[in-house]
């Protein structure tokens, strides 16, 4: 395969991991394959990249007109615009499922359900209440910063659960078919996406990427624990785990 079309096949791999992740508007892809999407993880944190670079964008923005408090809600908003609240739905319904069910079928059956429940409603509205509250405390740049290596360290978690922890869902009428990354492309998502961490100091940074780490992982064993594995709501959810965890470090430095 000539360089040109090597290029041309990962950038559309690119573009389905975009079209994925996020609402944005992408390129039409003139054909497509099931198979693409194994290999789009690789850019899940380039996903993350430009959905950080959204939010940075609108809080340094809001900054220069209004109050921190004010700003954060906007940054965090646009993040939720940007991708349909993608993986804070699958915060609410993993919160609902491994909350509210008894079975390891009756979590699953309330996971697939579209409504959102007590358990779901409580975990989604307190961690949207923690980003608020941890940009709101911090720098113009500090924010921008947090905000990126959130986000774009965020999109790892899928990628390497994916490969460690088995599928736990039914394949059958699930609305995306389980993904396992080459280990290839999970060292080229992990290595990207570290790259924005590197804009912070080395402790706070060692620090965040800990508390990020333990906590996705402790939401990861316990959905194994509870239905058996993840599915694509519980990668949603230790996404979401992982950047509030990021957040909540980085303000802490910053308080």
């Amino acid at each position: 395969m000539s360089w040109f079309k090597f290029l041309r096949q990962e950038a559309a791999y690119a573009i389905v991991a975009v079209q994925f992740l996020t609402r944005l508007p992408v390129p039409v892809l003139r054909s497509f394959s099931p198979c693409w999407m194994d290999a789009s993880v690789a850019y899940f944190p380039l996903a993350g990249l430009i959905v950080g670079g959204i939010c940075a964008s609108a809080w340094l923005a809001a900054t220069q007109i209004w109050p921190p408090g004010i700003s954060a809600i906007l940054a965090v908003a646009a993040g939720i615009a940007a991708t349909g609240a993608f993986h804070e739905d699958g915060l609410a319904d993993t919160a609902d499922g491994l909350g509210g069910g008894l079975t390891r079928e009756k979590r699953l059956a309330i996971m697939k359900d579209s409504r959102i429940g007590t358990y779901g409603t409580v975990v989604l509205l307190t961690a949207l209440a923690l980003k608020v509250a941890c940009l709101a405390v911090m720098s113009p740049r500090a924010g921008a910063v947090a905000l990126l290596a959130a986000h774009v360290c965020g999109r790892i978690v899928p990628v390497v659960a994916s490969r460690l922890v088995p599928y736990a869902g039914e394949t059958e009428g699930a609305k995306v078919s389980p993904v396992v990354p080459s280990e290839r492309r999970l060292a080229f998502a992990v290595a990207s996406g570290l790259v924005p961490a590197l804009l912070i100091p080395v402790v706070p940074m060692m620090a965040a990427l800990a508390a990020g780490t333990a906590s996705a992982w402790w939401m990861l064993s316990k959905a194994q624990k509870l239905i058996g594995g993840q599915t694509g709501d519980v990668l949603g959810a230790s996404e979401q785990v992982f950047e509030v965890a990021v957040l909540l470090v980085l303000a802490g430095f910053a308080a």
